[in-house]
């Protein structure tokens, strides 16, 4: 039997694929959470095998959790489910060692075999998004320039950013120039949208 977290925010949405893939012979929902910051304890508690984590979530993002699940759960593997088929984050949910990444307009027979599949060792990623990522290229934001983008994503002032940053205002303006000049956009509201588009943040 393959013991399986789901991580989603939407409570239809999580009960719907709880009782979906529950009708699988072989699988079994041991956890279900509604924020990020939820999932490794629960994880640590129930000891799943995979772990099926939507991206948006709040308290954490899915991304971040696979990154700690990593560490404080190696035994279990992630599996992202997402709205947002973005490149950016494909890229992000490999490095934080997701198995597989599928958005979620599939069936869920699809979905239950790629449960199945990232078990037995397989990396498992929508082949459409997969295509996209490649033309895509990898994400030009440093840390650092995406955290002051982050910052300034509920249009807060350079001091506002300064201070949630720990940064001094210059060093802000100058990471914020790098990150409008990178997105090819004319201001930093335009390169927030510009870089969420591309799951950059």
């Amino acid at each position: 039997m393959i013991r399986l977290l789901l991580a989603e925010d939407q409570g239809m949405m999580r009960g719907a694929l709880a009782l979906l893939l529950g009708l699988e012979e072989d699988i079994e929902v041991v956890a279900q959470v509604a924020a990020g910051d939820e999932i490794v304890p629960a994880a640590l508690e129930a000891r799943p095998d995979v772990a099926l984590l939507d991206i948006e979530l709040p308290g954490r993002s899915g991304l971040d959790a696979a990154a700690d699940l990593r560490t404080a759960c190696p035994g279990t593997r992630v599996l992202i489910l997402t709205t947002f088929g973005r490149p950016g984050y494909l890229r992000r949910a490999m490095e934080a060692g997701a198995a597989g990444f599928l958005v979620k307009d599939g069936p869920v027979e699809e979905l239950a075999a790629a449960v199945r599949r990232v078990l037995a060792g397989e990396t498992v990623i929508d082949p459409s998004l997969a295509a996209a990522a490649l033309s895509a290229g990898p994400n030009p934001l440093t840390p650092r320039e995406a955290d002051v983008l982050n910052a300034a994503v509920d249009g807060a002032t350079v001091a506002d950013i300064a201070a949630r940053v720990h940064l001094s205002e210059s060093t802000v303006r100058n990471y914020l120039s790098a990150a409008i000049g990178k997105t090819g956009t004319r201001n930093r509201m335009e390169a927030v949208r510009a870089a969420r588009r591309q799951g950059w943040l």
